[in-house]
């Protein structure tokens, strides 16, 4: 049987590590550097930093690692994967090089011009007034982005001068060269599709949606995400086979077209505008939340999964088509901007409803308390999207915790499902 290691240390990882745990060819599953909710049998934490990868190579030789997945954006970006093909250890994920479509908002959009791939208009500033006069150009509301890693969290929607002028004015007086994406607002549905793509083989995951503002309605500041589910069972097949045609399979093509094969997760935002699917940005790993309700939806072995896709073979895959998957979660008070740390992480134990862990850690006397922004993901699932959610605010809204929780995720799945 296979060991398996996991690099990130939140909940997608957590869930990640859970999925490789139900195929029968996993032995154990070691995350790195995890966290300490992770308590599941077979499932085992070892404090190595994401982005030390010289250590992490060490450890898969050593411990004769069968496979490694990066669950996290940074080891990417590193070149965690091309370290760890040239010592000739099987690793799942995109290279250095095509990490960039996550790493670099500028990249991304350099790729999607080229392959005609459709998505806003958009232009570059790196200083205060190129972005004065590039931002003039759009009008509002316009979405800014910082280029470069933001944790989910680098995109602005502006919809006033007075918030464009102040955003801009921060922005350059924190770093006077920053390089900032200027995009025109794209008005529709938003998104996700997941693609797991060997150098011969891909796997499209069933359609999600997260919500990354911190508040009811859409309302206060970006998050990485405050809940989500899965499938979009209102965006019809043909739409979602639209976007896979139109928008990813492209990308895929464009990397190899730029010198490099793609592989790993393809993260796909796409919105759904009056003129057809657009992409709003690439990722290169599983989305968190998303990844809480995607994961659990695969019935097949995902172990076997990602290794046919490493191999370069096609995956034979399926997926459940009966539930929807919904995921909550649970942040720290003062999260995204200053979360509080040391707070009691409630237990929750109930039918049907389980846990993925990210900022805890344990105090003195072994108990969970808060040590990041997002504290926990709580999913459940059920037939329909009013029967799933009451069955997760029925158990969130007991449990009397001082952690901030947004109250209606799945709403648009709940007013579709009311017409």
């Amino acid at each position: 049987m296979a060991k398996v290691l996991v690099i990130g240390s939140g909940a997608r990882e957590h869930a990640i590590a859970q999925t490789f745990l139900r195929s029968p060819k996993v032995e154990q599953v070691i995350v790195t550097p995890g966290n300490a909710g992770m308590t599941d049998a077979g499932l085992v934490c070892e404090n190595i930093a994401a982005t030390d990868i010289p250590a992490l190579v060490k450890f898969a030789q050593q411990n004769h690692i069968a496979l490694t997945m990066v669950g996290s954006e940074d080891p990417l970006t590193h070149g965690v994967v091309d370290t760890f093909r040239a010592a000739d250890l099987k690793i799942f994920g995109p290279t250095a090089f095509a990490a960039q479509l996550e790493g670099s908002k500028a990249f991304a959009k350099k790729i999607l011009i080229e392959n005609e791939i459709p998505t806003a208009d958009s232009e570059v500033a790196n200083s205060l007034p190129e972005a004065r006069a590039v931002t003039a150009n759009f009008g509002l509301p316009v979405v800014i982005k910082l280029d470069g890693l933001a944790l989910g969290k680098g995109v602005t929607i502006v919809k006033t001068q007075a918030d464009l002028e102040a955003l801009l004015t921060t922005t350059y007086a924190n770093n006077s060269k920053q390089k900032l994406v200027v995009e025109e607002f794209l008005a529709g549905v938003e998104f996700s599709i997941f693609s797991f793509v060997g150098e011969n083989g891909i796997v499209h995951a069933p359609i999600a949606q997260d919500h990354k503002r911190l508040l009811d309605r859409d309302e206060g500041p970006n998050t990485g995400g405050m809940g989500a589910y899965s499938p979009v069972r209102w965006i019809d097949d043909a739409v979602r086979q639209q976007a896979i045609d139109t928008l990813v399979l492209p990308a895929i093509n464009g990397i190899k077209a730029a010198g490099a094969t793609f592989t790993g997760i393809l993260y796909t935002g796409v919105m759904l505008t009056a003129q057809g699917p657009k992409v709003i940005e690439f990722n290169v790993r599983l989305g968190d939340p998303e990844a809480q309700m995607v994961l659990p939806q695969l019935e097949s072995d995902f172990y076997q999964m990602i290794l046919d896709l490493v191999d370069g073979k096609q995956p034979t895959t399926q997926w459940q088509t009966s539930d929807v998957y919904m995921g909550v979660v649970l942040a720290a008070p003062g999260y995204p901007v200053a979360p509080e740390k040391g707070l009691p992480v409630p237990i929750i134990d109930a039918p049907d409803v389980h846990v993925n862990y990210a900022g805890v850690k344990q105090n003195a006397t072994g108990a969970l308390i808060t040590s990041g922004g997002r504290v926990v993901t709580v999913i459940s699932h059920a037939k329909t999207a009013h029967e799933v959610a009451k069955k997760l605010y029925d158990v969130i809204d007991s449990l009397h915790t001082d952690l901030q929780y947004r109250h209606d995720i799945a709403y648009q799945a709940l007013n579709k499902e009311g017409e």
